[in-house]
């Protein structure tokens, strides 16, 4: 496809007013105008004939990204002899955010050249609607041709692991005496290990009378950490966890955290499952084992979608309660934005309690606090800031509700959600919570 620059445009019509001037000072010299109007097609027209016809294009990128990740498509150009000005535009869906709109101009040296189109993946899934433009100049830029690519490769935006590769291998080595190493550590639900001399330091309630008594010494037991624990990832997929945090949604921060936590849970030697819910049952997978399950759990996860509906908790977690065989450590990733939909987690929450553990992980609103701490201006912006704080008076009953019926609550920001939470369930295991 051709069509003219604005360059071509500016210069045709610049011979508008002279042509008007001529038509009314000197009608003889009418065919002066039409004179111009056919220099320019000309050179128009010589500019067409003269760029290239086709530009040998490629363009690569990943064939698959985690979810929040910035990457580049690059894209390469040869055989552009004569050409100028080359520009690429890529269009996409919602699930990548391009930056300058997915344009870029490509510099030439010689007759090949290359630039990259960053883009940052926002939601997960299979990115296969994409279409790649390029468009050049001929040598006296007055006409742009435009040829459109063959579609780049379809990309897979997977749930984001990289904290598992990076803060995973961190934790289990500050904490591997937790899970490796027999500890002193006491509780109903530690395993016992074996008797030792008391020493001093140990916790007194450890001391076995009737063994120091037999033995004509103090004796005490020493626990280790209890393994083949069950974990369970609860994730609300309702509509308050389709709101982005930093251009990616709650849900799949939360999925980051979740699966490093899972990570952790599964090197530590216990049954790890997921389930995702929003107003009704979505995702459940079974408790599984080992290290070779992270896989599956991550497969499981990326089938987690966030939904427009509101969150049904009183379905998700009575459900979640039925497939629960034994005591288990629930871990519910959720949000909130008024009490009437607290109000309904609330209820659901107290039954649960009553045989599991249960962690709420909720991800803190920087907007609102933003809100909140900026120096008002304008009467709109004291509006905003009574509302937001209102708001965040709201939420902070709610967690102290929470709290006091004796959920485990960890509220932090969601660039430190994954490695607290994994920190939140060593210390759980460590306090035999189990």
């Amino acid at each position: 496809m051709i069509y003219p620059t604005q360059r071509l445009v500016a210069i045709a019509a610049a011979g508008a007013p002279l042509a008007l001037l001529v038509g009314i000072m000197l009608p003889g010299l009418w065919l002066l105008p039409v004179f111009w109007l056919s220099l320019v097609l000309a050179a128009a027209a010589f500019d067409a004939v003269a760029m290239p016809r086709r530009i040998d294009t490629a363009a690569s990128a990943p064939s698959n990204v985690a979810v929040g990740e910035m990457f580049a498509l690059r894209v390469r150009v040869a055989a552009a002899s004569g050409a100028r000005q080359l520009a690429a535009a890529l269009s996409t869906d919602d699930r990548l955010a391009l930056a300058a709109g997915g344009r870029v101009a490509i510099a030439l040296q010689g007759n090949s050249g290359a630039a990259d189109i960053a883009i940052t993946a926002r939601r997960r899934g299979v990115v296969g609607q994409q279409q790649l433009d390029l468009r050049w100049q001929g040598p006296l830029g007055l006409v742009w041709r435009q040829q459109r690519q063959p579609r780049p490769p379809a990309l897979l935006v997977t749930p984001d692991v990289r904290p598992v590769r990076t803060d995973g291998v961190a934790l289990l080595s500050a904490d591997a005496a937790a899970g490796m190493m027999a500890q002193i550590q006491l509780g109903s639900g530690g395993e016992f290990d074996a008797l030792a001399d008391f020493r001093a330091g140990m916790d007194r309630r450890g001391i076995d009378w009737k063994q120091s008594a037999r033995h004509s010494r103090l004796l005490a037991k020493e626990f280790r950490a209890e393994r083949d624990s069950n974990v369970v990832l609860a994730f609300d997929c309702g509509r308050t966890m389709a709101e982005p945090i930093a251009a990616v949604s709650r849900l799949d921060r939360a999925i980051t955290a979740g699966l490093l936590t899972a990570y952790v849970s599964l090197k530590m030697g216990d049954r790890v499952g997921l389930f995702g819910f929003d107003e009704r049952p979505r995702v459940a997978g079974a408790a599984t084992t080992g290290a070779g399950a992270f896989a599956g759990l991550q497969r499981l996860a990326a089938q987690l979608e966030a939904s427009p509906a509101e969150t049904n908790y009183t379905l998700g977690l009575s459900t979640l309660a039925a497939r629960l065989h034994r005591r288990s450590l629930v871990m519910l990733f959720t949000d909130f934005v008024d009490t009437t939909s607290a109000e309904l987690m609330l209820r659901s929450v107290g039954r649960l309690l009553e045989r599991h553990v249960l962690l709420c992980i909720v991800m803190r609103d920087d907007e609102l606090e933003g809100l909140v701490a900026a120096v008002p201006v304008t009467p709109e912006d004291v509006s905003r800031a009574v509302i937001a704080a209102g708001l965040l008076r709201e939420r902070r009953i709610v967690l102290t509700r929470l709290r006091r019926m004796g959920v485990d609550v960890l509220e932090t920001p969601w660039q430190q959600a994954g490695p607290a939470l994994a920190r939140r369930y060593l210390e759980t295991k460590r306090r035999t919570a189990l």
